[in-house]
């Protein structure tokens, strides 16, 4: 039996799925293989970021996201951090990243995955053009010219199908048997250290921890550990914990006392019930490249690192928001190949360096703390010490800004890269995230934004945005205009005329129009360079 679609993607994960909206909304129609039916009820990914909920809210689901968080709004999604242990006279719980809020149209927030999974298949299902098959696994991917072929088979079944497609996309992990069919090689930090991920519940272990503010994750940092973390994350108010340690190579669930562990760094004798024992090994690992061909990969078969700091899943559903406009242009036939190849080109920097100078190097960063500084040793310069490495969190918040303005379909700055590393402005800059503004019309632009690109004129002359109307129009490029006035909040753009493309990154800014909008808009959809 064959069956053809325009996309077809191997894995129904949180990425897999959020694909299939996001290219499901566009009109493109999708097959989804997935070889779980239920959900694992492990609770990674808890760390939701501002564009991963902003994400949501284009997807018509941010109000459904919102209603499944399992924490009380009033519990923060930042954390402690405490010395050897969480009774520790030493520990600080600065603010994370809910300091750069304001510049994203969504606040960030915090569930297990297995609910955000939950909003995604509810929604997934609800689109026609969209087919999920659970229980399910691909077993061969070819591709030539004119399309893809994948073999998938039922799970414990003798069903068999073949799909074809104009692309396939891996979204099935860190194993992806779509990276390793069309040969992509990974690189990256490899710790050598074995970690176990403990789901546990403990009513003692909460009540033992309310000499706190009403926080959602505890980190510990034991000199012992060289820089490696022992962290608890609440699956819920009262009772529910996940826990991450590094734990001696032959470690197994039977023969490791995974309580005394916990007591230890907790810092005081608690009850454990176990639900999950589990291990897993502490690496950063990046594709060479994220595209051979028409088969790509997102989500960890691109990208896999230890969750610290929720990067992972949240870098997944970027991958998303930035692969799916650009295979929908492709497919509706006003994006070219060269707008394609653009998604490795922008989103593999983006995690080579997030990985190695965002996670890798914080590790680093805490073991030279543990070895140079010491309580026992010398414990007024230890609390300087400690007192400026806990301020230290709110720095790499804010200069984690990942941005695009390297990338051949943005009209950056001369000599710049892409690149995780920023800053967080207001200002409109080409490459980078439109920060929200208020409308004159009450609404925010974020309400108004289009599905294709959206041309904020503030203030212009006309014969500018009709230059970018006529210009899109001649291409097949949807193209939707603002115009507003250049006050209210939105001077701090700094710029009268914004060129935003589907993802909500900024490609252009100017005050008096583009000296050739065609050779523009050829430039952005990947066309022609200006």
């Amino acid at each position: 039996m064959e069956k053809r679609h325009q996309v077809i993607i191997i894995g129904g994960g949180p990425v897999g799925i959020g694909l299939a909206v996001e290219l499901g909304l566009r009109g493109i129609s999708c097959a989804v293989v997935e070889q779980r039916v239920g959900l694992h009820r492990i609770p990674k990914g808890q760390n939701l970021t501002q564009r991963t909920l902003e994400r949501f809210y284009f997807w018509g689901i941010v109000d459904e996201l919102r209603d499944a968080r399992v924490m009380p709004a009033a519990y923060s999604a930042s954390g402690v951090t405490a010395y050897k242990n969480l009774m520790s006279e030493h520990w600080y719980a600065p603010q994370y990243r809910e300091i750069v809020n304001s510049y994203y149209f969504q606040n960030n927030d915090r569930m297990p995955q297995y609910q955000m999974e939950e909003v995604l298949r509810a929604k997934v299902a609800s689109l026609s053009n969209v087919e999920v098959q659970f229980g399910w696994k691909a077993e061969t991917i070819e591709q030539d010219d004119n399309g893809v072929r994948v073999t998938i088979t039922e799970e414990g079944g003798s069903g068999s199908e073949i799909l074809e497609a104009d692309y396939v996309v891996g979204c099935d992990g860190a194993h992806s048997t779509v990276r390793q069919q069309i040969g992509i090689e990974r690189t990256g930090s490899d710790f050598d250290q074995i970690m176990v991920l403990a789901v546990f519940r403990s009513k003692e272990l909460h009540e033992g921890l309310k000499r706190f503010p009403e926080i959602s994750t505890y980190r510990v940092l034991d000199p012992e550990l060289k820089g490696y973390w022992q962290f608890f994350g609440r699956i819920d108010v009262g009772e529910g914990w996940f826990f991450h340690a590094p734990v001696p190579a032959d470690t197994t669930r039977d023969n490791f006392d995974f309580e005394a562990l916990i007591q230890k760094a907790a810092g005081f004798e608690c009850a454990c019930e176990f639900d999950h024992v589990g291990f897993w090994d502490l690496r950063v690992a990046v594709a060479d490249t994220y595209q051979v061909g028409r088969a790509l990969i997102a989500g960890d078969a691109a990208h896999s690192h230890p969750p610290y700091g929720g990067y992972g899943l949240n870098n997944g559903l970027e991958d998303v928001a930035n692969l799916g406009w650009k295979l929908a242009a492709k497919l509706d036939g006003w994006g070219s190949d060269a707008l394609l190849r653009t998604y490795s080109e922008e989103r593999h920097p983006i995690f080579k360096e997030t990985g190695e100078d965002f996670i890798a190097a914080r590790i680093e960063e805490d073991h030279q703390f543990l070895d140079r500084y010491n309580p026992d040793r010398d414990k007024a310069e230890f609390e300087r010490a400690w007192e400026d490495f806990g301020s230290g969190g709110g720095a790499r918040v804010k200069s984690y800004e990942p941005n695009y303005e390297g990338s051949s379909v943005i009209d950056g700055p001369p000599g710049s890269v892409c690149s995780a590393h920023g800053s967080h402005t207001y200002t409109a800059r080409a490459g980078h995230h439109l920060p929200p503004q208020p409308l004159s019309s009450g609404k925010n632009v974020f309400e108004e934004l289009g599905p294709g690109f959206t041309l904020l004129a503030l203030g212009s002359e006309n014969g500018a945005v009709q230059a970018f109307v006529q210009a899109a129009g001649a291409k097949g490029i949807p193209l939707k205009v603002i115009e507003d006035s250049y006050d209210g909040g939105r001077e701090a753009y700094e710029k009268r005329l914004i060129l935003v493309r589907p993802d909500q990154y900024v490609v252009w800014t100017g005050d008096e129009g583009s000296k050739d909008a065609d050779a523009l808009m050829s430039k952005v959809s990947g066309h022609a360079s200006p």
